[in-house]
């Protein structure tokens, strides 16, 4: 019954990031590990929203104006019971603008997830280890040399950039589908974004265990519909400017909590 009122495991997804909340001030020790995090964040964030914040701002400001003048000329040449149109621009260019500058927001907040998880990552490690001690008592960890767990790291990445491009631009030429191709794009864009936010915080546990990529991938699938809310929830935390900050490594801690509910019971039975 509670899984089905749960969504099976929709809504329970969701709750993650706050369930980490709660488990910091339970456990004050941890915020240690977040400490250095925060302050790497800081310096990435303010290389990018100083040079891609700004110029994405000038961009939808010019994207805007230009479909604005271009919805002028068409209503200009309409016939005259049709003028009442020209008012109608004003909320569509404000609509738009909006829409814009959410798409900009997401995207530069899930870029700094990209390099502040990256650079923080020896921090971000040790937190989930501890978090996963205070869930289950122990930890697990497959030791490697540090030149193949550099190497492991590095091909994540860029396996993760294999599946944006593979992915993406289908789901980018899809926009000029007419119909629904706007839509559906929107919406491909969107899971893929969660899927990759779900990989990110979901690593450090799965890491420890040297998984292979597509085990991984498997693991997000396999945990729908949780694991979808608990990307999403977490995309929209990261991108909120400033309090991103602190929410990345929130993130990263409800990756573990994720993973101790509801993937180790699952995975530990296989073994």
């Amino acid at each position: 019954m509670l899984r089905i009122l749960s969504g099976f495991g929709l809504i329970t997804g969701a709750t993650y990031p706050f369930r980490a909340l709660a488990t910091f001030g339970r456990n004050p020790r941890l915020w240690q590990y977040i400490a250095i995090p925060i302050l790497v964040n800081s310096v990435v964030a303010i290389a990018l929203y100083s040079g891609l914040l700004l110029f994405g701002f000038n961009l939808v400001e010019d994207l805007t104006l230009d479909i604005s003048r271009w919805l002028d000329n068409v209503i200009a040449n309409l016939p005259a019971w049709l003028s009442f149109l020209e008012y109608t621009t004003v909320g569509l260019s404000f609509i738009l603008r909006l829409l814009l500058i959410v798409v900009l927001l997401i995207a530069t907040g899930f870029l700094l997830t990209q390099f502040g998880v990256l650079l923080g990552a020896p921090w971000y490690g040790q937190l989930s280890e501890q978090l996963e001690k205070v869930c289950t008592g122990k930890v697990e960890i497959i030791e490697v040399s540090i030149f193949r767990d550099i190497g492991r790291a590095i091909l994540f990445e860029l396996k993760k950039l294999v599946l944006i491009t593979t992915v993406g631009i289908p789901l980018f030429l899809l926009n000029f589908v007419v119909g629904i191709g706007t839509l559906g794009s929107t919406i491909g864009s969107l899971a893929l974004a969660t899927t990759i936010t779900c990989l990110d915080f979901l690593d450090a546990p799965l890491e420890r265990r040297r998984l292979p990529f597509r085990q991984k991938l498997k693991i997000v699938f396999r945990s729908l519909p949780a694991s979808a809310s608990f990307g999403i929830v977490c995309l929209g935390l990261i991108s909120i400017p400033l309090l991103n900050l602190f929410t990345i490594p929130l993130c990263v801690a409800s990756g573990t909590l994720f993973f101790c509910d509801r993937i180790l019971p699952k995975y530990s039975g296989k073994r």
